[in-house]
């Protein structure tokens, strides 16, 4: 990434850049696992739907899953795969695409299942989603398995006669969590819906693994799921969504304002935290900043909506932030550029790619048509 520094000042402010190589070297990680593990690793769009490197993805990974129809065209187009398709509810009206474009599908309710019964066809395979009732996520609001959830089937909801239209379960009950996490899932899995494992032929464990962080124990996870391929005779499946874009991407920046209210000093920035960034004031967290330290100057970043709470606090610098300054948010490749909106009309940060051949390639520039074609 010396290249990328280097010339920096070259790239559009703002941008969202995802770095090659690093890209590439999560890649590694998940073609390694698969190898090992016998699992095969599908992208969740959901975290990460830059489609410009699918072709690349699809050199290491198995698929993509999909949460919505869009996803599961944007599968089909850019991948030249069909979706593993998991929505939290399906319509009528989109169904029969969704099952052309889909090899698998999973029902969120047995309602759902119910409602489109008659409708299944012999070429796609079929899932229940289940809710184990148990998760090890702190954070409420992004814990599924939360009392009085809407995602999944606990075991007490499911039929004494297990539908033979279902062949697989699948669950997502984690997030930027352990193998350690996982084998505490898992364990609760085994006890609740041990009798139904042995009655499917496949199982996709959903997302939230934080495979790609490097203290993440990949022999653990390799051994568990081995485990229980050989213990069930079933296909495997997981779908990291944040693990895919984990650390390989920047969002460049730029000081335009510095405000001082009481002895609180905000360096107003030509991006938003609630219209670019929105997982640091949902979850919330700190992003960390290129050229941050752990002391010297504390002041507060500053989104350029209007909304109050588009800020963040706790950053630290060793002189004053500067107007024209370039800032620089690292780990901006997941949850960012899949979840920004075009409030109050803010400029939306461009998206590129900086090359393994140390060139950047811009992808996408958004203009005023943009903005505008999204209302009438």
């Amino acid at each position: 990434m010396s290249g990328f520094f280097k010339n920096i000042h070259s790239i559009p402010n703002p941008t969202f850049v995802l770095d090659e190589e690093l890209f590439l070297q999560n890649m590694r990680v998940f073609d390694a696992l698969q190898k090992q593990g016998g699992v095969q690793v599908l992208c969740a769009l959901k975290g990460f739907a830059m489609w410009e490197v699918f072709p690349l993805m699809t050199n290491y990974l198995s698929g993509g899953t999909a949460s919505s129809l869009n996803e599961a065209r944007l599968i089909h187009d850019e991948m030249g795969k069909k979706a593993h398709s998991c929505f939290v509810v399906y319509n009528q009206e989109e169904f029969n695409e969704v099952q052309q474009l889909s090899s698998h599908i999973t029902f969120n309710s047995m309602s759902q299942f119910e409602r489109f019964r008659k409708e299944l066809r012999k070429d796609v395979h079929y899932a229940l989603r289940i809710n184990p009732e148990f998760s090890n996520v702190d954070f409420e609001q992004y814990n599924p398995c939360v009392e009085g959830s809407r995602f999944g089937v606990t075991h007490e909801e499911l039929p004494s006669v297990f539908p033979s239209e279902i062949t697989g379960l699948h669950f997502h009950t984690l997030c930027e969590s352990s193998a350690q996490d996982f084998k505490e899932v898992l364990d609760v899995i085994e006890s609740k819906f041990g009798d139904v494992l042995h009655q499917v032929k496949w199982v996709n464990f959903g997302g939230g693994h934080h495979i790609t962080k490097e203290d993440y124990d990949i022999d653990l996870l390799s051994s568990l799921l081995k485990n229980i391929q050989r213990k069930y005779n079933i296909e495997l499946f997981i779908e990291p969504g944040e693990a895919i874009g984990y650390n390989a991407g920047y969002l460049i920046a730029k000081v335009e304002d510095v405000v001082t209210n009481k002895r609180e000093k905000t360096a107003v920035l030509n991006v938003s935290f609630a219209a670019h960034m929105p997982d640091c004031l949902e979850m919330p967290y700190k992003p960390e900043v290129v050229g941050e330290n752990k002391e010297g100057v504390e002041i507060t970043l500053g989104g350029n909506t209007c909304m109050s709470g588009d800020f963040v606090r706790g950053f630290r610098f060793l002189e004053d932030l500067q107007i024209g300054e370039t800032i620089v948010f690292k780990d901006m490749a997941h949850y960012t550029f899949v979840k920004t909106t075009f409030f109050n009309g803010v400029k939306h940060p461009s998206l590129g790619l900086w090359t393994k051949s140390n060139e950047f390639k811009l992808l996408k520039s958004f203009s005023y048509e943009d903005f505008k074609y999204r209302l009438s």
